[in-house]
Protein backbone atom coordinates (compact mmCIF):
# COMPACT_ATOMS: atom_id res chain seq x y z
CA UNK A 1 0.00 0.00 0.00
CA UNK A 2 1.74 3.61 -1.11
CA UNK A 3 0.57 6.41 -0.11
CA UNK A 4 1.57 10.09 -1.68
CA UNK A 5 2.52 12.81 0.49
CA UNK A 6 1.88 16.73 -0.98
CA UNK A 7 2.98 19.74 0.86
CA UNK A 8 0.41 22.30 0.55
CA UNK A 9 0.78 26.10 0.91
CA UNK A 10 -2.51 28.22 1.38
CA UNK A 11 -3.86 31.46 3.47
CA UNK A 12 -7.00 30.85 4.65
CA UNK A 13 -7.74 28.77 7.74
CA UNK A 14 -9.30 25.39 8.35
CA UNK A 15 -8.75 22.13 9.88
CA UNK A 16 -11.26 19.31 10.40
CA UNK A 17 -12.12 15.40 10.09
CA UNK A 18 -14.53 13.45 8.67
CA UNK A 19 -14.48 9.41 8.80
CA UNK A 20 -14.27 8.45 5.33
CA UNK A 21 -15.34 4.69 5.44
CA UNK A 22 -14.69 1.75 7.34
CA UNK A 23 -10.94 0.95 7.58
CA UNK A 24 -10.18 4.86 7.66
CA UNK A 25 -9.46 6.34 10.81
CA UNK A 26 -9.32 10.25 10.19
CA UNK A 27 -8.49 12.71 7.51
CA UNK A 28 -7.24 15.86 8.65
CA UNK A 29 -7.35 18.30 6.16
CA UNK A 30 -5.76 21.96 7.01
CA UNK A 31 -5.59 25.13 5.22
CA UNK A 32 -3.78 27.91 6.99
CA UNK A 33 -3.94 31.63 8.03
CA UNK A 34 -1.64 34.32 6.90
CA UNK A 35 -0.80 36.25 9.50
CA UNK A 36 1.78 38.42 10.72
CA UNK A 37 2.86 38.37 7.07
CA UNK A 38 4.20 34.30 7.34
CA UNK A 39 2.84 31.61 5.39
CA UNK A 40 2.26 28.44 7.35
CA UNK A 41 3.36 24.80 5.53
CA UNK A 42 2.05 21.56 6.77
CA UNK A 43 2.91 18.37 5.71
CA UNK A 44 -0.19 15.81 6.34
CA UNK A 45 -0.59 12.02 6.34
CA UNK A 46 -3.53 9.49 6.07
CA UNK A 47 -3.22 6.51 7.78
CA UNK A 48 -6.08 3.64 6.79
CA UNK A 49 -5.74 0.37 7.96
CA UNK A 50 -5.85 -2.46 5.36
CA UNK A 51 -9.41 -3.62 4.91
CA UNK A 52 -11.38 -6.44 2.71
CA UNK A 53 -13.01 -3.26 1.20
CA UNK A 54 -9.94 -0.88 0.94
CA UNK A 55 -8.09 -4.23 -1.00
CA UNK A 56 -11.23 -4.29 -3.52
CA UNK A 57 -10.98 -0.53 -4.87
CA UNK A 58 -7.47 -0.77 -6.82
CA UNK A 59 -5.32 2.50 -8.02
CA UNK A 60 -8.33 4.89 -6.70
CA UNK A 61 -6.99 8.63 -7.04
CA UNK A 62 -8.51 10.40 -4.27
CA UNK A 63 -9.37 14.06 -5.40
CA UNK A 64 -11.78 15.91 -3.11
CA UNK A 65 -13.75 18.16 -4.89
CA UNK A 66 -16.46 20.74 -3.90
CA UNK A 67 -20.14 20.96 -5.20
CA UNK A 68 -22.51 23.67 -5.36
CA UNK A 69 -25.72 21.82 -4.83
CA UNK A 70 -29.04 22.43 -4.43
CA UNK A 71 -32.32 20.65 -3.10
CA UNK A 72 -34.56 20.12 -6.37
CA UNK A 73 -38.26 19.24 -4.66
CA UNK A 74 -39.48 15.50 -5.76
CA UNK A 75 -38.41 11.93 -5.02
CA UNK A 76 -37.07 9.58 -7.96
CA UNK A 77 -35.16 6.33 -7.88
CA UNK A 78 -33.03 7.28 -11.16
CA UNK A 79 -32.07 10.05 -13.21
CA UNK A 80 -31.23 11.06 -16.46
CA UNK A 81 -30.38 14.01 -17.99
CA UNK A 82 -28.78 14.63 -21.77
CA UNK A 83 -29.58 16.83 -24.56
CA UNK A 84 -30.78 19.44 -22.35
CA UNK A 85 -33.52 17.55 -20.76
CA UNK A 86 -33.93 15.53 -17.07
CA UNK A 87 -36.47 12.87 -16.72
CA UNK A 88 -36.70 10.33 -14.20
CA UNK A 89 -38.86 7.49 -11.88
CA UNK A 90 -40.03 7.29 -8.52
CA UNK A 91 -40.69 4.24 -6.23
CA UNK A 92 -43.84 3.75 -7.97
CA UNK A 93 -42.66 3.72 -11.59
CA UNK A 94 -44.28 6.89 -12.22
CA UNK A 95 -42.33 9.04 -14.86
CA UNK A 96 -41.12 12.59 -14.57
CA UNK A 97 -39.66 15.04 -17.06
CA UNK A 98 -37.92 18.43 -15.44
CA UNK A 99 -39.98 21.33 -16.57
CA UNK A 100 -39.11 25.00 -15.69
CA UNK A 101 -36.98 23.62 -12.51
CA UNK A 102 -40.46 21.32 -11.49
CA UNK A 103 -40.44 17.43 -11.89
CA UNK A 104 -43.72 17.09 -13.52
CA UNK A 105 -45.52 13.71 -13.63
CA UNK A 106 -46.36 12.42 -17.15
CA UNK A 107 -48.34 9.22 -18.15
CA UNK A 108 -46.64 5.92 -18.29
CA UNK A 109 -45.18 3.51 -16.08
CA UNK A 110 -41.48 2.97 -16.06
CA UNK A 111 -38.78 1.45 -14.39
CA UNK A 112 -35.91 3.01 -16.08
CA UNK A 113 -36.01 5.95 -18.16
CA UNK A 114 -33.49 7.63 -20.41
CA UNK A 115 -33.08 10.49 -22.41
CA UNK A 116 -30.09 11.83 -24.90
CA UNK A 117 -29.52 12.14 -28.84
CA UNK A 118 -31.43 8.69 -29.20
CA UNK A 119 -34.77 9.84 -27.90
CA UNK A 120 -36.50 9.26 -24.44
CA UNK A 121 -36.14 5.70 -23.93
CA UNK A 122 -37.59 3.09 -21.35
CA UNK A 123 -38.64 0.06 -19.87
CA UNK A 124 -41.13 -0.69 -17.74
CA UNK A 125 -41.04 -3.71 -15.24
CA UNK A 126 -41.98 -6.58 -17.81
CA UNK A 127 -38.47 -5.33 -19.60
CA UNK A 128 -40.71 -3.80 -22.54
CA UNK A 129 -39.00 -1.03 -24.19
CA UNK A 130 -40.83 2.19 -25.01
CA UNK A 131 -39.79 5.09 -27.25
CA UNK A 132 -41.29 8.28 -26.83
CA UNK A 133 -42.74 10.21 -29.92
CA UNK A 134 -46.08 12.14 -30.90
CA UNK A 135 -46.31 12.97 -27.21
CA UNK A 136 -46.42 9.33 -26.09
CA UNK A 137 -44.61 5.91 -25.32
CA UNK A 138 -44.65 3.95 -27.94
CA UNK A 139 -43.13 0.67 -27.57
CA UNK A 140 -39.95 -0.69 -29.25
CA UNK A 141 -39.27 -3.52 -30.41
CA UNK A 142 -36.80 -5.64 -27.65
CA UNK A 143 -36.48 -6.47 -24.43
CA UNK A 144 -34.19 -4.58 -21.88
CA UNK A 145 -34.04 -4.28 -18.29
CA UNK A 146 -31.87 -0.63 -18.71
CA UNK A 147 -31.83 1.36 -21.68
CA UNK A 148 -29.73 4.31 -22.42
CA UNK A 149 -29.98 7.02 -25.11
CA UNK A 150 -27.06 8.85 -24.70
CA UNK A 151 -24.88 7.90 -27.31
CA UNK A 152 -24.64 9.56 -30.85
CA UNK A 153 -27.99 8.50 -31.62
CA UNK A 154 -27.82 5.09 -31.08
CA UNK A 155 -29.93 2.87 -27.77
CA UNK A 156 -27.80 0.56 -26.10
CA UNK A 157 -28.95 -1.27 -22.94
CA UNK A 158 -29.16 -4.85 -20.62
CA UNK A 159 -32.00 -7.33 -20.37
CA UNK A 160 -32.92 -9.32 -17.82
CA UNK A 161 -29.92 -11.84 -18.25
CA UNK A 162 -26.97 -9.21 -18.16
CA UNK A 163 -26.55 -9.80 -21.48
CA UNK A 164 -25.82 -6.39 -23.67
CA UNK A 165 -27.06 -5.25 -26.53
CA UNK A 166 -26.84 -1.62 -29.11
CA UNK A 167 -29.06 -0.58 -32.04
CA UNK A 168 -27.23 1.46 -34.31
CA UNK A 169 -28.44 5.61 -35.42
CA UNK A 170 -30.03 4.10 -38.75
CA UNK A 171 -31.93 1.35 -37.13
CA UNK A 172 -33.50 3.58 -33.93
CA UNK A 173 -34.29 7.02 -36.50
CA UNK A 174 -36.37 4.69 -39.23
CA UNK A 175 -38.18 3.00 -36.79
CA UNK A 176 -41.21 1.81 -36.81
CA UNK A 177 -40.90 2.18 -41.04
CA UNK A 178 -38.03 -0.54 -40.93
CA UNK A 179 -36.52 -3.69 -38.49
CA UNK A 180 -34.59 -2.80 -35.46
CA UNK A 181 -31.23 -5.37 -36.07
CA UNK A 182 -30.03 -5.34 -32.52
CA UNK A 183 -26.70 -6.09 -32.07
CA UNK A 184 -25.36 -8.50 -29.27
CA UNK A 185 -21.78 -7.76 -27.70
CA UNK A 186 -19.60 -10.11 -25.82
CA UNK A 187 -20.02 -10.32 -22.21
CA UNK A 188 -22.11 -10.21 -19.41
CA UNK A 189 -23.17 -6.41 -17.29
CA UNK A 190 -26.10 -5.48 -15.21
CA UNK A 191 -26.05 -1.66 -16.77
CA UNK A 192 -24.46 -0.14 -19.74
CA UNK A 193 -24.43 3.24 -20.73
CA UNK A 194 -22.91 5.52 -23.74
CA UNK A 195 -21.33 8.42 -24.66
CA UNK A 196 -20.08 10.07 -27.94
CA UNK A 197 -17.54 7.51 -28.73
CA UNK A 198 -17.21 4.96 -25.85
CA UNK A 199 -19.74 3.05 -23.66
CA UNK A 200 -19.36 2.07 -20.18
CA UNK A 201 -20.72 -0.25 -17.93
CA UNK A 202 -20.86 -2.80 -15.08
CA UNK A 203 -21.27 -6.16 -13.97
CA UNK A 204 -22.94 -8.05 -10.83
CA UNK A 205 -20.04 -7.91 -9.17
CA UNK A 206 -19.63 -4.18 -9.96
CA UNK A 207 -16.38 -4.35 -11.70
CA UNK A 208 -16.61 -1.43 -14.02
CA UNK A 209 -15.91 -1.69 -17.75
CA UNK A 210 -14.94 0.14 -21.01
CA UNK A 211 -16.02 0.22 -24.81
CA UNK A 212 -13.85 1.81 -27.16
CA UNK A 213 -14.04 3.63 -30.71
CA UNK A 214 -18.01 3.49 -30.44
CA UNK A 215 -20.04 5.64 -33.09
CA UNK A 216 -23.09 6.02 -34.36
CA UNK A 217 -23.03 3.45 -37.18
CA UNK A 218 -20.32 0.76 -35.38
CA UNK A 219 -22.51 0.72 -31.72
CA UNK A 220 -20.56 -2.24 -30.97
CA UNK A 221 -17.05 -0.19 -30.87
CA UNK A 222 -14.30 -1.90 -30.82
CA UNK A 223 -15.44 -5.06 -29.82
CA UNK A 224 -13.92 -6.03 -27.00
CA UNK A 225 -14.26 -4.73 -23.29
CA UNK A 226 -11.37 -3.34 -21.14
CA UNK A 227 -11.75 -3.85 -17.56
CA UNK A 228 -11.29 0.16 -15.77
CA UNK A 229 -9.88 -0.50 -11.78
CA UNK A 230 -12.31 0.00 -9.23
CA UNK A 231 -15.73 -0.88 -8.56
CA UNK A 232 -19.09 0.76 -8.80
CA UNK A 233 -22.83 -0.33 -8.89
CA UNK A 234 -24.14 2.13 -11.66
CA UNK A 235 -22.22 4.38 -14.26
CA UNK A 236 -23.28 6.93 -16.97
CA UNK A 237 -21.70 8.51 -19.65
CA UNK A 238 -22.99 12.57 -20.81
CA UNK A 239 -23.15 13.13 -24.38
CA UNK A 240 -20.16 15.42 -23.74
CA UNK A 241 -18.35 11.90 -22.91
CA UNK A 242 -17.88 12.82 -18.91
CA UNK A 243 -18.45 9.53 -16.88
CA UNK A 244 -20.01 9.38 -12.94
CA UNK A 245 -20.76 6.44 -10.63
CA UNK A 246 -21.88 5.61 -7.49
CA UNK A 247 -20.49 2.62 -5.52
CA UNK A 248 -22.65 -0.29 -3.45
CA UNK A 249 -21.68 2.05 -0.40
CA UNK A 250 -23.17 5.30 -1.58
CA UNK A 251 -19.94 7.20 -2.85
CA UNK A 252 -20.03 9.46 -6.11
CA UNK A 253 -17.48 9.15 -8.51
CA UNK A 254 -16.20 11.18 -11.65
CA UNK A 255 -13.60 9.76 -13.91
CA UNK A 256 -10.88 12.70 -14.84
CA UNK A 257 -8.67 12.84 -17.96
CA UNK A 258 -12.19 11.39 -20.61
CA UNK A 259 -10.74 12.89 -24.34
CA UNK A 260 -11.65 11.31 -27.07
CA UNK A 261 -8.18 10.28 -27.72
CA UNK A 262 -8.08 8.75 -24.46
CA UNK A 263 -11.64 7.29 -23.13
CA UNK A 264 -10.60 5.74 -20.35
CA UNK A 265 -9.54 8.26 -18.42
CA UNK A 266 -7.02 8.59 -15.58
CA UNK A 267 -8.60 8.73 -12.11
CA UNK A 268 -11.22 8.46 -10.26
CA UNK A 269 -12.27 12.21 -8.36
CA UNK A 270 -14.36 11.65 -4.85
CA UNK A 271 -16.99 14.25 -4.59
CA UNK A 272 -20.22 14.38 -2.16
CA UNK A 273 -23.47 15.71 -3.06
CA UNK A 274 -25.85 13.94 -0.61
CA UNK A 275 -24.72 13.80 2.94
CA UNK A 276 -26.66 10.57 3.77
CA UNK A 277 -25.35 8.74 0.57
CA UNK A 278 -26.37 8.48 -3.00
CA UNK A 279 -28.10 6.74 -5.48
CA UNK A 280 -27.95 7.46 -9.04
CA UNK A 281 -25.85 10.38 -11.14
CA UNK A 282 -26.34 11.55 -14.46
CA UNK A 283 -24.65 14.96 -15.94
CA UNK A 284 -25.54 17.26 -18.81
CA UNK A 285 -24.64 20.66 -20.09
CA UNK A 286 -22.40 21.36 -16.92
CA UNK A 287 -24.89 20.18 -14.61
CA UNK A 288 -24.88 17.28 -12.17
CA UNK A 289 -28.55 15.37 -11.37
CA UNK A 290 -27.87 13.02 -8.28
CA UNK A 291 -30.21 10.95 -6.45
CA UNK A 292 -29.40 10.51 -2.99
CA UNK A 293 -30.44 6.93 -0.85
CA UNK A 294 -33.90 8.58 0.42
CA UNK A 295 -34.76 9.84 -2.81
CA UNK A 296 -34.60 13.40 -2.61
CA UNK A 297 -32.74 15.29 -5.54
CA UNK A 298 -29.68 17.29 -6.03
CA UNK A 299 -28.72 19.81 -9.05
CA UNK A 300 -24.89 20.82 -8.81
CA UNK A 301 -22.30 22.00 -10.54
CA UNK A 302 -18.60 21.20 -10.08
CA UNK A 303 -16.79 24.29 -8.27
CA UNK A 304 -13.60 22.72 -9.06
CA UNK A 305 -12.31 24.64 -5.92
CA UNK A 306 -10.78 21.60 -3.82
CA UNK A 307 -7.60 23.04 -1.75
CA UNK A 308 -5.67 20.09 -1.50
CA UNK A 309 -5.52 16.39 -3.27
CA UNK A 310 -4.95 12.62 -1.68
CA UNK A 311 -3.35 10.28 -3.45
CA UNK A 312 -4.13 7.02 -2.72
CA UNK A 313 -2.58 3.71 -4.21
CA UNK A 314 -4.11 0.74 -3.51
CA UNK A 315 -2.70 -2.72 -4.00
Amino acid sequence: MNFGYEQIKSNKLCCGAMKVYQGVLLLFCCQFLHTLGKQCFCIFKIHILKSLYLQSLINLHHVFTALDCTVIDGNLKQIDAGSGSVVGVNNLNETFVLIDNVFTKISGSLKHFSVGPAGQLGVNTANNIFKYQSGGFIQFPGLLKQVDAGGDQIIAGVNMYDDIYCLNMDANNKWPSSNTPWVQLNGKLKYYSCGPYSCWGVNSIDQIFIMKDVSSNVCSGSGSFINIPGLLSMIEVATDGSVFGVNSQGNLYQRTGVTRSKPDGTDWISMVACSNGHKHVSFDLGVLWVVCVDGSIRKCTLTNSSPFRVFVNLT
